[in-house]
């Protein structure tokens, strides 16, 4: 089965509420997309929205890196070649890790299709579901409580709040979080590399009594090797985000002693399924857990990360709520969402329909 044609567009999805995090206030969301399709009329479609600040790839970047002389190569290939067909992806587009992510999902899309199966059943789903956590940006007491109001009453239960500017102020919106909602709610945090080893250090110990879940990147991403240096019981709550973009971070994460006891891992930063599936390998090795996270992203790259994680019989956490907040989509279907537990269609492929 060969692809005949590939096309690359992009949308502005738009948000129903701007959030704001340590270093950026996000207010509109754009992603690419990559449709391929093949000779017997079967399309897959991928899509991407990578972070600038992260892996130093911005969405222009990403949108002139899958023009059509960059896309040409594809054409004519047998999509039963996945495994070459990824790889060549990884090597030819070595800067963008979005324009990798987009079409490596939209082949692993194409390819399950054609084997008429879901693609975590290609990859060899070991996990029926799990629940997702949903994201409070910084914000007042107020507008935190307010806001993990509607969530809760929406049937999450977990809460991600962001956190970073202001350690005290960081601290005196997590107790009034458990003031209000009692220990029935799972609370994670995401500093976003705000903290230095001494608020993180002080930070631990105040809340200590708040039983905690898990604390992603805390320090800078550069600084592995205080990582590698806190005490293990810190160690094993602190999720590594910015400082985790490849499997070679990985390796050099892992390697002992290990920066963190949880891989955060993105496929806009590591670039796709076949990037992530590596990572995924190298901390099941380690002992390490997964979490699986997202940024601003269409239905089509939550749902491929979803496929992905739940493929992995190391996986812990989910942080997929990346589409929830969108105010529109290219694609309907893909993951299933009740009372905050994110599962699969069972359709072939990423089960996700175009809208037209």
């Amino acid at each position: 089965m060969r692809i005949r044609y590939i096309r690359a567009f992009r949308q502005n999805l738009d948000l129903t509420r701007p959030y704001t995090i340590a270093f950026k206030t996000v207010s509109t969301v754009e992603n690419c997309f990559v449709e391929i399709e093949a000779d017997n009329g079967m399309c897959g479609i991928g899509s991407g929205n990578p972070s600038k600040l992260v892996v130093g790839e911005s969405l222009d970047d990403m949108w002139q890196a899958i023009q059509p002389e960059a896309l040409a190569w594809i054409i004519g290939r047998d999509i039963r070649e996945i495994g070459s067909l990824c790889r060549e992806v990884q090597g030819r587009f070595p800067q963008n890790p979005g324009a990798r992510a987009a079409l490596d999902i939209a082949l692993h899309d194409l390819f399950s299709q054609y084997l008429g199966i879901p693609l975590a059943a290609f990859l060899g789903k070991s996990i029926q579901s799990l629940p997702t956590s949903i994201t409070i940006g910084i914000k007042g007491v107020a507008e935190t409580l307010e806001e993990a109001d509607e969530y809760l009453s929406r049937g999450f239960t977990i809460l991600k709040v962001k956190l970073g500017k202001s350690l005290e102020e960081d601290l005196e919106r997590l107790v009034r979080l458990r003031e209000r909602f009692g220990y029935n709610v799972l609370i994670r945090v995401d500093a976003n590399q705000g903290y230095s080893v001494d608020d993180l250090m002080v930070f631990s110990i105040q809340a200590a009594k708040l039983q905690l879940e898990l604390i992603e990147q805390p320090l800078p991403a550069s600084a592995v090797a205080e990582m590698k240096k806190l005490p293990g019981e810190i160690k094993k709550t602190i999720a590594a985000d910015e400082s985790l973009i490849s499997p070679a971070d990985a390796f050099r994460l892992a390697s002992p002693p290990a920066a963190g006891g949880i891989f955060n891992i993105k496929l806009m930063k590591c670039g796709g399924i076949t990037p992530a599936l590596e990572i995924a390998a190298i901390a099941r090795q380690a002992h390490i857990d997964l979490m699986w996270g997202c940024n601003d992203e269409s239905i089509v790259s939550i749902t491929a990360a979803l496929h992905a994680a739940l493929s992995c019989p190391n996986t812990r956490y989910l942080d997929l709520d990346g589409s929830l907040d969108l105010a529109k989509d290219v694609v309907t279907g893909g993951f299933i969402l009740k009372d905050g537990m994110l599962s699969l269609s069972g359709e072939p492929g990423l089960g996700m329909k175009r809208i037209q």
